[in-house]
């Protein structure tokens, strides 16, 4: 336990930044916040990776066994003698990884933005945001129980939304932030109810407490949830549903993905960071932190694998016709958090059978640094060209050989192609589904051939097509800042599939054999190289053959382009029926009847005491005559009526 005595300082350093940055940044660090933020992020991996060293390496491991270890608690709110909300630190594989993948892609970020960033007015703001986010992100991964990553959940979207919407003077980027914000608070909702529902019967937040005591079948806890039903569905299918609902919401799962590609607006390094392994697995990362509650509940796991398995398939489809390189990324991304989900959704608890789940944190693992190598390329491209049509582009080989090398390595990883990374993560995955569900194991592998088709459509679209006409007065690949970021994801992206990953995160913490299995990868390969081979056919060398595709396929290509009318369905739903059908009449009623009603009774008390005011008037001789005639009236009364 005396290892991680520092471990406090990985999350509040980001923090520090972001207080020091956001209120002293602009008037008196203007020039040095960005090395200020890089310093701190440096200091954050550095620290990360040395808890990694000393929890996979040291100590983590007990009779063969990854231990989960508590290294902070604190005890904030007190309920009852048995229900509290906690503050603390939780180290297991799963945690522990997840820090070093969110430091190292934030530091990755952090330099990158040093150039691509350089004499925007507000830098200092910029990079207050950017700790803020990475504070929130592992603060989330390192959450002891379940409310306190629901705060740090909301922290999240606070900070998404305020580096989407960075560039505030430009409307799409104000629009795209909200629509962000508030598409996530819709499902925030459901994982909010999802977390009250499993506390109630479990009486508790804490995730070790509340995992065994709704595991163990035979424990009073699980018989109460398991048997309290609601319209058909056990209250344990509806609590670990919503919270998944909140998971897909984060992680821009069908049908609550609609947030994502407008989060484009946004400076395009802040895509690599909310895309590549922070605010987008934060899904994944909740289901696999629950999964062995999830994995108790098959029908909470079928919502799981065919929710990811539309999202990857339904993405992949979409991304072969958009023309803006960052919205191609975007719906890369959703396609392969879907992977991740369904991973999870065919996997088991214990030995073998949970190979799902090992492959979904390893295709998390080696996703996180080809995605942000690609957003990162995307960027240094945007920043040559000045635009993020596909159109604008080509030919860019030649004056962006750092680019071109690293963005094809990224590419080759994404589609699958030995020996880079995504290559082993992505067999790991598509083994478990063929395991478990062929149907799931089929759309799976079909997506993988689409993923490598538009991934190459995206690079030659770039590098290739045709000549470059960039004047020669640009700036190139951008500074070393730009260039150094690329270099090192390159390598990761190339040699992170060669980590025995199965020896470290694993459903139970015990090692799991896996080995390369030649015949079953034929097939995701040669659907990988068809992919590509097509791409380099269509888009390698300008021709017509794209638009005849395209025309070919006629309603399908454009419904694919118009993203399924997803978006114009949200927006009939809440103009044409929530609005007119239920807001407005609601604001009839609010306006006429309640409003009408408390005017009403203001009115009529007006009235009454513009009657009434005179009796105290402060005029004595008015108190004395009331008095007298008080007083005959009583008389009166009492004399003649009441004898």
């Amino acid at each position: 336990m005396n290892h991680y005595s520092y471990i406090a300082l990985i999350p509040l350093l980001p923090l520090a930044t972001f207080v020091i940055l956001g209120l002293f940044g602009r008037k008196y660090f203007k020039s040095f916040s960005g090395v200020i933020g890089v310093t701190a992020l440096l200091i954050t991996a550095l620290l990360s990776l040395q808890t990694a060293y000393y929890y996979f390496f040291i100590d983590g491991k007990v009779n063969g066994v990854y231990q989960k270890i508590i290294a902070l608690q604190y005890t904030w709110l007190q309920f009852s003698p048995n229900v509290s909300i906690d503050l603390g630190i939780i180290l297991d594989p799963i945690s522990v990884m997840m820090l070093v993948v969110v430091s190292f892609v934030s530091l990755m970020v952090h330099i990158f933005s040093l150039g691509y960033m350089k004499g925007e007015e507000r830098f200092a703001t910029y990079y207050a945001f950017l700790s803020l986010f990475t504070f929130s992100m592992l603060g989330l991964v390192i959450s002891t129980n379940i409310f306190q990553i629901y705060m740090f959940w909301e922290l999240v979207g606070v900070s998404s939304y305020l580096l989407i919407g960075y560039y505030y003077d430009k409307p799409s980027a104000v629009a795209a932030s909200k629509k962000a914000f508030i598409v996530t608070r819709f499902a925030d909702l459901g994982f909010l109810i999802g977390i009250l529902i499993l506390s109630f019967y479990a009486q508790t937040l804490d995730f070790e407490t509340l995992i065994t005591r709704l595991t163990d079948t035979q424990s009073t806890y699980f018989l109460g949830i398991s048997s309290a039903t609601f319209v058909g569905a056990s209250v344990l299918t509806w609590g670990l549903t919503l919270v998944f609902i909140g998971g897909a919401g984060k992680s821009a799962m069908f049908p609550l993905h609609i947030w994502l590609p407008d989060a484009m607006e946004g400076p395009t390094p802040v895509s690599a960071l909310i895309h590549a392994a922070t605010m987008v697995v934060a899904g994944v990362y909740l289901v696999a932190r629950l999964f062995p509650i999830f994995s108790v509940d098959e029908f909470a796991l079928q919502i799981v694998t065919y929710v990811g398995l539309a999202s990857a398939f339904i993405a992949a489809i979409i991304a072969c016709t958009q023309t803006d390189i960052k919205r191609v990324l975007a719906y890369s991304t959703m396609s392969q958090i879907g992977y991740m989900m369904f991973a999870l959704g065919v996997a088991k608890q214990g030995g073998e059978e949970g190979l799902g789940y090992m492959g979904s944190m390893f295709h998390l693992f080696t996703h996180a640094f080809f995605k942000s190598l690609l957003f990162l390329g995307a960027g240094a491209v945007i920043h040559l060209v000045h635009s993020n049509d596909m159109k604008d582009m080509g030919g860019l080989r030649k004056l962006m050989p750092i680019t071109h090398f690293s963005f094809l390595i990224a590419c080759l990883a994404i589609a699958g192609i030995p020996p880079f990374a995504g290559f082993f993560s992505k067999e790991e995955i598509l083994l478990a589904a063929f395991n478990a569900n062929k149907l799931v194991y089929g759309v799976a592998l079909f997506t993988s051939g689409l993923t490598a088709f538009y991934m190459f459509r995206l690079y030659y679209s770039i590098f290739w097509s045709k000549e470059a006409h960039v004047h020669s007065h640009h700036h190139g690949e951008g500074t070393w800042s730009m260039k150094l970021p690329l270099i090192i994801l390159g390598i990761m992206a190339a040699v992170a599939g060669f980590i025995p990953f199965s020896h470290f995160v694993t459903t139970d913490g015990a090692a799991l054999e896996t080995h390369i299995n030649y015949a079953f990868s034929a097939a995701p390969v040669l659907f990988g190289v068809l992919g590509i081979l097509l791409a380099t056919v269509l888009y390698k060398n300008a021709n017509a053959k794209p638009d005849a595709v395209a025309n070919t396929f006629g309603g399908l290509y454009r419904s694919a382009y118009r993203k399924f009318y997803i978006d114009e369905l949200y927006l009939f739903i809440t103009k044409k029926i929530v609005f007119n059908l239920i807001g407005r009449p609601a604001a009839w009623i609010d306006k006429n009847i309640v409003d009408g009603c408390m005017n009403l009774l203001a009115t009529i008390t007006a009235k009454i005491s513009e009657l009434i005011k005179g009796v105290q008037s402060g005029k004595v001789q008015n108190y004395a005559l009331y008095f007298f005639g008080g007083i005959v009236a009583l008389a009166v009364l009492f004399i003649y009526v009441w004898k």
